[in-house]
């Protein structure tokens, strides 16, 4: 019997300039639907988006898409997704993805995705929730805003529990156990 839990994908519209950074959205979509879980991420069938939804959709996951009306038309909003949202905005969009997820992940990806990651993680500083967040650290994408959030916390401006709200894997395999145990 499949696991009811959802996984809200954070990630970039764009597929970015290494080749592991698609080959690891590819294997995440792949993981998801291996395990009977849903993907929730932006609805985009372009960039990271898409290669973690093509993936998940043709290992027979199920998929929640969630794009503001927008952005239908620049992310390429993909049609064939089990359920669909349109919202109003961005922020609709994420309060949207959030509450529909059990746990996040965070692909490599721009200000969106930063912007993504930085709200679920504020909301989990502030103790609005305690979903697990995952940053999938491919090619060490990651590390400059590991040492960001140190620096935050150097200078008095976080606390280091900060550091305990997310957790960095480098890749999906590292990332199965990890999301497997939290979601049990």
């Amino acid at each position: 019997m499949p696991s009811p839990h959802s996984v809200c994908v954070f990630c970039g519209s764009r597929p970015g300039n290494l080749p592991a950074y698609a080959a690891e959205a590819r294997a995440l979509g792949q993981m998801i639907a291996d395990h009977g879980w849903r993907l929730v991420y932006g609805a985009g069938d372009v960039g990271l988006m898409g290669e973690v939804a093509r993936a998940a959709q043709a290992a027979g996951a199920r998929a929640m898409g969630v794009i503001p009306i927008h952005l239908l038309h620049l992310e390429q909003g993909r049609r064939d997704l089990t359920q669909l949202v349109i919202t109003e905005d961005m922020h609709e969009r994420k309060k949207v993805m959030f509450m529909n997820s059990d746990a996040i992940v965070v692909l490599p990806g721009g200000a969106g995705s930063l912007d993504e990651f930085f709200e679920v993680l504020t909301w989990r500083q502030i103790g609005l929730h305690e979903k697990p967040i995952f940053l999938l650290d491919t090619a060490g994408y990651w590390q400059p805003l590991r040492a960001l959030i140190d620096h935050l916390i150097a200078q008095g401006f976080a606390d280091r529990a900060l550091r305990d709200y997310f957790t960095t894997v480098p890749d999906v395999a590292a990332l199965t156990p990890a999301l497997r145990a939290a979601l049990s």
